[in-house]
């Protein structure tokens, strides 16, 4: 996993407007340049903020990205509940999830 590189990636989106009109252009060849796994690249591209949050990614970053896909805040929390429900725990980054016990005993986000 690249967890350095997605978020790299998502930093450059949410201050770069050439990023960004890239990405809605083709997401594919706006990732091209970073070293991303298929699994990365995948949820960056549907967009998959659940599997994102699960990858690691800080959630500062995060919800600039959900926003940048519209996503309502309530639905972004939703999303990455759900994510922990669908994918596991966090695997990385500060949030990842030790002890973890299934989505009840999980922390939410």
């Amino acid at each position: 996993m690249s967890l350095y590189y997605v978020q790299k990636f998502l930093y450059h989106l949410n201050r770069d407007p050439a990023v960004q009109v890239a990405y809605r252009e083709d997401p594919g060849a706006a990732l091209a340049s970073y070293e991303l796994t298929d699994e990365e690249v995948e949820a960056l591209t549907v967009p998959d903020i659940g599997l994102l949050y699960v990858l690691g990614v800080n959630g500062q970053i995060l919800m600039h990205f959900a926003a940048f896909h519209q996503v309502a805040w309530a639905d972004y929390l939703q999303q990455m509940r759900d994510g922990v429900a669908a994918y596991g725990p966090v695997r990385e980054g500060v949030y990842a999830m030790t002890g973890f016990e299934g989505v009840e005993g999980a922390a939410s986000p």
